[in-house]
C-alpha cells in the first residue's frame, strides 16, 4: 500500500512541478497564474498539450521551443523532476505505514486503527505535500529574485495551518497545535530579532517565512524546531563559507537565505525525534 501511494504522489509531483514552474516565472514578475495558458516567453505560441508533459516534453523538444527555436531553460524539467521526486520521499516516510509517520499507532502498520487517526495522517500527508511543493518554488524564487513572495508564503502558512489543525482536532492532541502557534511566535521574535540587531543581514521575507516554518516544525516536536533552525544556520553557514572561498561571492554579496531555512525545516521534521532520542541517550536521560 505504501509504494502504490509514493507512486501515485510521485506521478503527481511531476504535474504539480509543472505547474510550480508557472508559478516561479509569474509570481515574482506580478502576472496571473491561470491566464494566459502555457506559451513561449519569446514567440508567444501556446504549448501544445503532449510538448507539456513534464519532463518528457523537453526531452522530446530537445529543450527548445517547437515553433521558434529558443532554447527552453533546464530548470523547468528540473523543477518538475524535484516535485515528483519530493512528493514520491515524503509518501515513503510520512503515508501510514512509513517510518515518519505521524502517529505512533501507524507507524508500520495501519491495522486497527481508528478512521479518525487515519484521515489525520492523510491530512498530514497532504499538508507536507503542499508544504514540499511550496519550498521547492520558494527555494527557486529566492535563488533568481532574492525574494520570499507573500503569493507563495501566506497561502501555504494558511493551508499548514488548517490541515494540521484540522489532523490535531480529529486525534485530540491539540497540545501539537498549541506548540505549533507557540513555536510560530517564537521563531518569527527570533529573525526579527537578528534583523534588528543586523540590519541588511536578512530580509523581512526570512522573517515571515519562519512563522511558517516555525509552526510547522513545532506542531512536530520542539525537537524538530530547534533542529530546523540549527540546520539553517549550519547549512547557510557552510555555503557561504564555500562561496567565500570560491570567489564567488564577496563579505557584502547578498545570499539568498530561504532556501537553508527550508532545507533546515526539513531536517527538522524528519530528523528532530531521532536526534532527541540520541541527544537524550547520550546525556543519559532515557
Amino acid at each position: 500500500m505504501l509504494a502504490i501511494i509514493a507512486v501515485f504522489c510521485g506521478l503527481f509531483g511531476l504535474a504539480v512541478g509543472s505547474f510550480l514552474n508557472v508559478a516561479i516565472y509569474r509570481v515574482p514578475a506580478g502576472l496571473s497564474l491561470s491566464k494566459p495558458g502555457s506559451h513561449c516567453p519569446h514567440c508567444g505560441h501556446d504549448i501544445r498539450w503532449y510538448d507539456n508533459v513534464p519532463v518528457i516534453g523537453w526531452l522530446v523538444l530537445r529543450g527548445r521551443c517547437r515553433d521558434c527555436g529558443t532554447r527552453i531553460s533546464i530548470r523547468y524539467p528540473l523543477v518538475e523532476l524535484a516535485g515528483g521526486i519530493a512528493f514520491a520521499l515524503v509518501a515513503l516516510a510520512f503515508a501510514p505505514g512509513g517510518p515518519l509517520a505521524p502517529f505512533p499507532a501507524i507507524a508500520g502498520t495501519v491495522t486497527g486503527v481508528g478512521l479518525g487517526t487515519t484521515i489525520a495522517a492523510y491530512l498530514v500527508l497532504a499538508a507536507l505535500l503542499w508544504f514540499a511543493a511550496a519550498s521547492i518554488a520558494l527555494a527557486a524564487i529566492d535563488i533568481e529574485t532574492l525574494r520570499l513572495p507573500d503569493r507563495v508564503v501566506l497561502p501555504t502558512g494558511i493551508v499548514l495551518l488548517v490541515l494540521l489543525a484540522a489532523a490535531s482536532a480529529l486525534t485530540g492532541d491539540l497540545w501539537s497545535l498549541g506548540r505549533g502557534l507557540v513555536g510560530a511566535a517564537a521563531s518569527f521574535a527570533f529573525y526579527v530579532l537578528i534583523i534588528l540587531i543586523k540590519p541588511g543581514g536578512m530580509g523581512f521575507g526570512d522573517a515571515k517565512l519562519s512563522l511558517v516554518l516555525g509552526f510547522v516544525t513545532a506542531w512536530s516536536g520542539w525537537p524538530s524546531l530547534i533542529l530546523g533552525v540549527f540546520a539553517a544556520f549550519l547549512l547557510g553557514g557552510v555555503f557561504g563559507i564555500v562561496l567565500l572561498l570560491a570567489r564567488r561571492a564577496g563579505r557584502r554579496s547578498s545570499v539568498p537565505f530561504g532556501p537553508w531555512m527550508l532545507a533546515g525545516a526539513w531536517v527538522g521534521i524528519a530528523a528532530g525525534p531521532w536526534a532527541w532520542s540520541w541527544y537524550s541517550n547520550v546525556l543519559g536521560l532515557t
